[in-house]
């Protein structure tokens, strides 16, 4: 098994089997079918759907699509010339013909690649029957994507739904409040508490963009012009359980939020020690230890959940990206301790788990659990990894190429928009994180070996090519 990032040809650490502590005889079978070897099986690339009849072709060139982005649109994110018109499996095409290697996935979202057949039928049928509804009523969509959730994690046992990460992290945050209030004996309606409100994170985090998530999120420039945000948050040096001691404190910590990978951090991977040290001391204060999986979850690690490879369990874990394959759902697992603080009225959304995205969620968990496909995730990952590490090992500028399952970056000591730049002018779509340091790849997860190599082709060529004008250092 493949976990810690490393350099060229530095071992894999190796990490003992998960020790799961199971509250159930259910609980304990479940766990036991997760824990079966995983064995690759060959799965092919899905056919190119017909075009629906009522499909039309862009009547607009691409500058002027451009031209009225850049006049009504909000102008919030710097967009490459050019416009993507449609996806295929692994590939996208631009207006112009063009073809793309997709490395991205949306950011880690299109797990499944673009336009997969078994979600395009979901997502058709399902629009057909019914769209939405609220949650003033029961959908059947719904309730089989929850129980599909949580029967395949050996802890949880509730699902609440949101429509985006960032909502995912603000429901954890207000359960978490709310549960510190019962836990000390008060109302949890009175407008006076004493109970727990911090919230302990990480440096280097990345938790979404609304105020409380923001409050969580490591980077001050998404943060200072939008200052104040949440008050109640407590940041902690990530992989230091020593800073972490020094943060969690009894009547003042209510929950402790990480992540298993950091994405937007720059592909950092946890270790076994320190997750297990958060559990202990979220234990000891009486806080409740949340697990931020929405981009490192779902199989992105090779797993379906990547704390999976430490053996700790969390109280609740929040979902997102790929759940529903590219449509916008959120999700939080949590167990029935925190649930049974929550009442009526307590939280809600209009449109979250509505039947739309909740089938094509059902979809993409139904592909995620086929046999062999997790095993042929971890399987790729380790061959992008080592490729890569041979083939650009006497590159100065690349100091470590990391990453579990097909969640990757390499760490550059330039910024790496340079390379992102080349690599798309390439036809190869990967991004940037950390500091603007690491080039992250996020592919779909049904990628062939062919689209591994033709990745590591192209990074191998351009890199050098793209880093040779003298850069300045991230500082």
């Amino acid at each position: 098994m493949e976990l810690t990032g490393c350099f060229s040809g530095s071992k894999a650490a190796q990490l003992p089997a998960a020790q799961h502590a199971l509250t159930c005889p259910q609980k304990a079978a479940r766990c036991s079918r997760r824990k079966q070897p995983l064995q690759t099986r060959a799965i092919a690339a899905p056919p190119r759907p017909a075009a629906p009849e009522h499909a039309q072709p862009s009547s607009s060139s691409a500058e002027d699509v451009i031209a009225d982005e850049a006049k009504y649109v909000l102008q919030t994110y710097i967009r490459p010339k050019f416009v993507l018109e449609r996806g295929e499996g692994v590939n996208l095409w631009d207006s112009e013909g063009k073809q793309y290697l997709d490395f991205a996935a949306g950011i880690a979202v299109n797990s499944l690649g673009h336009s997969h057949p078994g979600w395009l039928k979901a997502v058709e049928q399902q629009a057909g029957q019914l769209c939405h509804a609220s949650n003033l009523f029961h959908t059947e969509p719904q309730v089989r994507l929850a129980k599909l959730l949580v029967e395949n994690t050996s802890w949880a046992d509730r699902c609440f739904y949101s429509n985006s990460g960032t909502e995912s992290v603000e429901a954890v945050i207000k359960f978490s409040r709310k549960y510190a209030r019962i836990q000390a004996g008060e109302d949890a309606y009175s407008p006076e508490s004493n109970a727990a409100t911090e919230i302990v994170c990480f440096s280097g985090a990345f938790h979404g963009r609304t105020m409380g998530a923001l409050s969580l999120t490591a980077k001050e420039q998404y943060k200072t012009p939008f200052q104040p945000v949440m008050p109640g948050s407590v940041t902690a040096r990530y992989l230091d359980l020593e800073s972490a001691r020094q943060c969690i404190k009894k009547g003042k910590t209510a929950a402790v939020i990480v992540e298993p990978v950091q994405g937007e951090g720059g592909i950092h991977m946890s270790s076994q020690a320190f997750l297990e040290g958060l559990r202990e001391l979220c234990d000891e204060a009486g806080a409740l230890l949340i697990f931020d999986e929405i981009q490192c979850g779902l199989g992105r690690t090779g797993k379906l959940w990547a704390h999976e490879y430490f053996g700790v369990q969390p109280d609740m874990m929040t979902l997102a990206k790929p759940l529903a394959g590219g449509l916008p759902i959120g999700a939080v697992l949590l167990k029935q301790k925190i649930a049974d603080v929550m009442s009526p009225g307590d939280h809600g959304s209009t449109f979250a788990g509505n039947p739309l995205v909740c089938a094509a969620g059902e979809a993409v968990m139904g592909v995620l659990l086929a046999p062999g496909f997790l095993q042929k995730v971890h399987d790729n990952g380790v061959a992008l990894r080592h490729g890569l590490r041979e083939k650009l090992r006497s590159n100065p500028h690349v100091k470590e190429i990391r990453g579990l399952g097909l969640i990757s970056g390499i760490q550059l000591d330039v910024p790496a928009g340079p390379v992102v730049a080349a690599a798309l002018e390439a036809g190869l779509i990967v991004i940037t994180a950390g500091k603007g340091d690491v080039v992250r790849m996020v592919p779909p997860l049904i990628i062939e070996p062919e689209h591994v190599q033709q990745c590591i082709d192209i990074l191998a060529k351009v890199i050098p090519e793209a880093l040779a004008a003298e850069m300045p250092p991230v500082s």
